[in-house]
């Protein structure tokens, strides 16, 4: 018999490439490599920045296979690549910010048993079994966002706080989902998926070693927004 295989999504196109442009990165950055090191810096300046508004970015990482059609899947019409190329660019400077100075990958694949997704992610900056109140409050700023230069600027606040605590994040899964919010009804797919996985995270047992929480006033520093709450955080 034969088993068919599924043709991927559009989203799941742009996690997949995203995947394969960081991880040369980040192993020659850690390996100290000069044209990595000088990739980082420049893709760390346009993070929290519109693909647009960037263009000393163009050419430096290729994005060429959204643009192709292999055999039985259907090609990526304008609007898609618009979406696509846009939800890249932020996670691959997300990423670049996030691994700065960090010893270890900060772009980590996540797994069924243990998940690198954003939700949890955030969680784990929090103290086990207690919930920060700042760094909640900068999450729900990120899920109110109104559209992707408000999501990729108010994420900017929390990759500071995980590159502080050194913890990893999935960029691939983020830049999936970053396309999925830019399609009709996707934020609220995106959103319930990072409720999910902020609230399904199980904190380290005791006499285990996990993310050191964010200290006391970490997150208040990050930005010049203070005192947030929820009606506001939009």
């Amino acid at each position: 018999m034969t088993t068919t295989i599924p043709a991927l999504s559009p989203g799941e196109r742009v996690g997949r490439l995203t995947g394969r442009l960081i991880t040369p990165l980040q192993q020659g950055y850690l390996k100290d490599q000069s044209h990595a090191v000088g990739a980082l810096a420049r893709l760390r300046r346009g993070a929290g920045k519109d693909f647009a508004r960037t263009p000393d970015l163009w050419g430096l990482y290729d994005t060429g296979p959204l643009h192709e059609s292999p055999d039985g899947v259907r090609p990526l019409g304008e609007a898609e690549l618009v979406r696509a190329e846009d939800a890249v660019h932020v996670a691959l400077t997300l990423w670049a910010l996030h691994q700065q100075s960090r010893g270890t990958g900060m772009h980590r694949a996540g797994t069924r048993t243990a998940p690198q997704a954003l939700g949890t992610a955030v969680r784990r900056l929090m103290p086990p079994g207690d919930i920060d109140e700042p760094v909640r409050k900068r999450f729900v700023r990120v899920g109110n966002a109104p559209d992707l230069p408000a999501v990729a600027q108010r994420l900017r606040e929390i990759v500071v706080l995980l590159r502080g605590a050194d913890v990893p994040l999935d960029y691939a899964l983020l830049a999936e989902q970053l396309y999925r919010w830019q399609e009709p009804g996707g934020p609220d797919d995106v959103r319930r998926a990072w409720g999910l996985s902020f609230h399904a995270h199980c904190p380290p047992r005791a006499g285990t070693t996990g993310a050191a929480p964010v200290a006391a006033g970490a997150a208040a520093a990050a930005d010049d927004t203070t005192d947030l709450t929820d009606k506001d955080a939009s």
